[in-house]
């Protein structure tokens, strides 16, 4: 029988060997100081800012956000499939000149209706119309630059990013704040942070960017864009219909409601979303890239499924149920008594933050099996049902908090049964392989 310390000086060793965890440590270190600044600095920044100031700053980034979801089409996100190094880096040209081309449109559409995006901001401030543009910009480019960063596992700069980003939006936010600056002060904030983070991974890009413009023609960036199809087809479109799905939330509240009670779901979602990201921040960019490769020499991907999924269960698990029960109080002890109904949002939504924590290897495995279609059509009923609570809640004036639960609950059930269709799928494909293994082998 094997010895308790000697087993647990091999487990040790063993993940001090893992590449895979080490790279996630990586990157999660700067996530975790980025958050750590942002949760120092909390109770300050709510108490800078009103619920009100929120509203307005949750609707510009629920805005943004269903933008920036097709701003690449979702090429971005096909930098890691191809096997040839040179293939990947037309494919990194190719989700830039579309980030180019879409806020091109944005610009044009502002300009055209700025009445409209005004009143959809909740704003008469003409010039933060510009502020959305550069915003849809920069997330496009951001988007393209860190997904060649996690190609070529340049984890140390990715991570150095986000602690870029922290520090400068949280900073920008505080002497903003003493400024009187109010809902623009948030999002300048924000517009600025992601602009600095950008550049710090173009530093990465810039080493291959010529060599990847002179090797251009326009024929095999058709061909490229042809042959990843599909994620403009389903997974852009798909990612447009979660940022509904999450953007959404806001402006029905501010309908309905008004932006105190927009603004502190925002807020909400800001201060529990911010542990999430920390962990998924760093396993999205590593377990892609490490599943991506998997697949491409054909090697087993259900054991690494399950292993991660229900490991991130465990992990969410104890906070999420501390949360449900402590939130309220919590959040008028720290933030402040104004932030008492935030918390009450936050016991209800940790329902389906909790799942949609577990969800993210459902989500990058499904684009690795191509699986955009079911992605985009489980979005839709997604978007639809969560809207469909938020909409009946409001027009048949239910209390916030009851409609809230509702959104929250649907949004669990129907990530959980996102994550037990990804990972049927991917059992069943990996079982009729070794089936086939089975027969060529005894013949």
């Amino acid at each position: 029988m094997v010895r308790p310390g000697l087993s647990t000086n091999h487990l040790i060793r063993r993940l001090r060997q893992s590449a895979f965890l080490r790279n996630v440590l990586v990157v999660m270190s700067g996530t975790a100081v980025a958050q750590a600044v942002g949760f120092a600095l909390s109770p300050v920044i709510s108490r800078l800012f009103s619920p009100a100031d929120f509203g307005v700053f949750g609707g510009f980034n629920a805005v943004t956000g269903v933008i920036a979801a097709f701003v690449t089409f979702d090429y971005s996100q096909a930098i890691m499939l191809p096997k040839q190094r040179e293939d990947a880096g037309q494919v990194f040209l190719l989700s830039c000149l579309v980030t180019f081309g879409v806020s091109l449109l944005c610009l044009l559409a502002c300009l055209i209706l700025p009445g409209w995006f005004k009143g959809l901001l909740q704003t008469a401030n003409g010039w933060l119309l510009g502020l959305l543009v550069l915003a849809v910009l920069v997330g496009g480019l951001n988007a393209s630059f860190q997904a060649w960063c996690v190609r070529v596992k340049a984890f140390k700069q990715t991570s150095t990013s986000q602690v870029v980003r922290g520090l400068s939006s949280n900073g920008l936010q505080v002497g903003l704040g003493f400024l009187k600056a109010g809902a623009p002060g948030l999002i300048i904030s924000s517009v600025l942070a992601n602009f600095v983070a950008s550049l710090n991974l173009f530093r990465v890009v810039r080493a291959e960017l010529r060599g990847f413009m002179a090797a251009a023609r326009w024929a095999r960036l058709k061909s490229l864009a042809w042959e990843y199809r599909d994620f403009p087809q389903y997974s852009a479109t798909a990612s447009l219909i979660n940022s509904l799905s999450l953007g959404l939330p806001v402006i029905l509240l501010t309908h309905f409601y008004g932006l105190t009670v927009a603004g502190s779901y925002a807020f909400a979602m800001r201060l529990i979303g911010a542990p999430m990201s920390l962990v998924l921040t760093a396993l999205r960019q590593v377990l892609f890239q490490k599943a991506a490769e998997a697949y491409n020499e054909g090697r087993q991907l259900t054991r690494l499924y399950l292993k991660i999924t229900l490991g991130l269960f465990g992990v969410g698990l104890f906070p999420s149920l501390v949360l449900v029960a402590f939130a309220p109080r919590l959040f008028a002890w720290v933030f402040g008594g104004h932030w008492l109904q935030a918390g009450s949002f936050a016991s209800s939504l940790v329902i389906w933050l909790l799942f949609m924590f577990c969800n993210v290897p459902a989500a990058l495995f499904a684009r690795i099996l191509r699986l955009q279609r079911q992605l985009f059509l489980l979005g839709i009923i997604l978007l639809a049902a969560r809207t469909a609570c938020l909409y009946l809640g409001g027009r048949y004036s239910f209390p916030p908090a009851i409609t809230i639960f509702l959104f929250s609950t649907v949004g669990g059930i129907m990530n959980l049964s996102f994550i037990c269709i990804v990972g049927f799928k991917l059992w069943r494909r990996e079982s009729r392989g070794q089936a086939v293994e089975f027969v060529q082998a005894q013949t």
